[in-house]
């Protein structure tokens, strides 16, 4: 789809803003459920809620790519099975 100059670039600024809206929201939360990890003394818990986090900050100043491009690779190519129910002794 082809836009004009002008129109493309405003619909390229909504976009990226909104992009960025979120990537700000979803950063604020994993702050927020990380700080609950460490309080309830979850560690792994906290360990890996603080990657994404930081993966969050990566991809908002532009250091890490939105997605990978690594078609070998992809998850939706691994099919998914249930292993059936989980039982707790």
């Amino acid at each position: 789809m082809q836009f004009s100059s002008g129109k493309g670039t405003f619909m390229r600024q909504q976009l990226n803003k909104r992009r960025t809206d979120t990537l700000d929201y979803m950063q604020s939360m994993l702050g927020q459920l990380r700080n609950m990890a460490e309080a309830e003394r979850c560690d792994m818990l906290a360990y890996l809620v603080e990657m994404a986090y930081v993966e969050v900050s990566d991809i908002l100043r532009g250091e890490r790519p939105l997605r990978v491009q690594d078609k070998g690779h992809r998850p939706t190519d691994v099919p998914f099975e249930p292993t059936g129910k989980i039982k707790f002794q």
